[in-house]
């Protein structure tokens, strides 16, 4: 199994504050029509700190089922806690994710040695493929790329990187760094095509729920040694990604898709309605953009 191209990091549609399991399937069903690449659910961007396990566990299910082996899927099944982080792993595993997305434990900032020795206990304990989540923003950490590149050498079942940092410099030193064949994806849209360039692999994306067609074709582009589409591409969707971070992600992408008739816009606190200084921006973009 080969993760490249985009992979859109799905949002957990909701409703009366359950998961609604009809929308789910339905957004699943279009980004794979769309030629998505792959899914992840249970990410930042789905919400998944405000589920409990079963649900978690509920999500990643449905999600493969749906996709029915048509893209693969990666799972987020990360945590601060070591042991939580083996359980959500194993609720991937079982319900059939062909990876998990494995979040650097957040809050406790663990040493490199620490880091090292949870993903060496997620692989002894859970053994999946992995994609570790660097996002400095969320967690408090950045993992070095000596930190990743030492992880990968040591533990095999860690093959690549979701990049969120949005510098270059270090995409550029991970790709170095790290072993041959080693997965590099980007955790933010708008460095996607420069990520492309330095020698990488796709995106885990936020702005796919809403274009999954623009986003698939970009990365295409890009592999068919088409710059010149791919550039275009890259610039027509960057005031979308400008957009999608108005506010804190997932709240724009979600009302955006709820402005679409994709689902309910519905949250989970602490997470809050778009406030509307940000919805009349908002509107007025997916307007332009000719989604709505």
């Amino acid at each position: 199994m080969t993760f490249q191209g985009a992979f859109t990091a799905l949002v957990t549609p909701f409703k009366n504050g359950e998961i609604d399991q009809d929308a789910f399937r339905e957004l699943i069903e279009w980004q794979i029509e769309q030629g998505i690449d792959g899914l992840v659910p249970c990410g930042t961007t789905g919400e998944a700190a405000t589920m409990t396990h079963d649900e978690q566990g509920e999500v990643i299910r449905i999600c493969v089922e749906q996709a029915k082996g048509r893209v693969p899927v990666i799972a987020g099944a990360g945590s601060n806690n070591t042991k939580e982080a083996v359980n959500l792993t194993k609720l991937a595993k079982q319900a059939g994710a062909d990876a998990a997305l494995q979040i650097t434990p957040y809050y406790n900032k663990p040493t490199p040695a620490g880091l090292l020795a949870h993903f060496k206990a997620l692989s002894a304990e859970a053994s999946m493929p992995f994609i570790l989540y660097n996002v400095p923003g969320r967690t408090g950490l950045n993992a070095l790329p000596e930190t990743i590149a030492m992880i990968a050498n040591e533990v095999s079942d860690v093959i690549g990187v979701k990049e969120a940092t949005a510098n270059l410099g270090q995409v550029s030193d991970v790709i170095e760094m790290c072993p041959e064949g080693f997965t590099v994806l980007s955790g933010d849209d708008f460095t996607v095509l420069p990520l492309l360039s330095l020698g990488g692999h796709g995106v885990i994306s936020v702005v796919s729920n809403i274009v999954p067609k623009m986003m698939s074709d970009m990365c295409a582009a890009f592999k068919a040694g088409e710059l010149k589409k791919a550039q275009e591409l890259h610039f027509k969707m960057q005031p979308l990604n400008r957009v999608m971070f108005v506010e804190t992600n997932p709240i724009p992408v979600k009302t955006a898709l709820g402005m679409m008739g994709r689902l309910e816009t519905s949250f989970r606190l602490p997470l809050v309605p778009l406030m509307d200084g940000s919805k009349v921006k908002l509107e007025a973009q997916l307007k332009a953009s000719g989604l709505i």
